[in-house]
C-alpha cells in the first residue's frame, strides 16, 4: 500500500496590525488627495493667469496654496474624524 505523505502546514505569515493597516490606508489616501488636489489647484491658478492676469505668477501659487490647504483639512479630519463617545469612526 502506497504511502501518502501530507504536506507540512504552512506557516502563517505575521499580518500588519489592523490599526497599523488603517493608519497607512490613511496616509495613502492623504497623500494621493495632496497630490491631486495640489495639481488640480495649480492647472486652475495657471488658466486664470493666462486668461486673466496677464500671466502673472500668483495665481497659480495661490490655487497650488488653495488645494494643499483642502487636502490638508479633509486629511486632518479622517486623522481626529470621533464620534461622541470617543470611538474612531472610518469610512467605508
Amino acid at each position: 500500500m502506497p504511502e501518502t505523505s501530507i504536506p507540512p502546514p504552512v506557516a502563517a505569515r505575521p499580518s500588519k496590525p489592523v490599526s497599523e493597516a488603517l493608519l497607512n490606508e490613511k496616509w495613502d489616501r492623504c497623500l494621493s488627495s495632496l497630490l491631486i488636489r495640489s495639481s488640480l489647484g495649480l492647472s486652475f491658478g495657471v488658466v486664470f493667469s493666462v486668461l486673466l492676469f496677464k500671466r502673472r505668477a500668483w495665481p497659480a501659487f495661490v490655487g497650488l496654496g488653495f488645494g494643499a490647504g483642502r487636502a490638508y483639512e479633509e486629511c486632518n479630519g479622517s486623522f481626529l474624524r470621533t464620534n461622541r463617545d470617543g470611538v474612531r469612526v472610518t469610512r467605508p
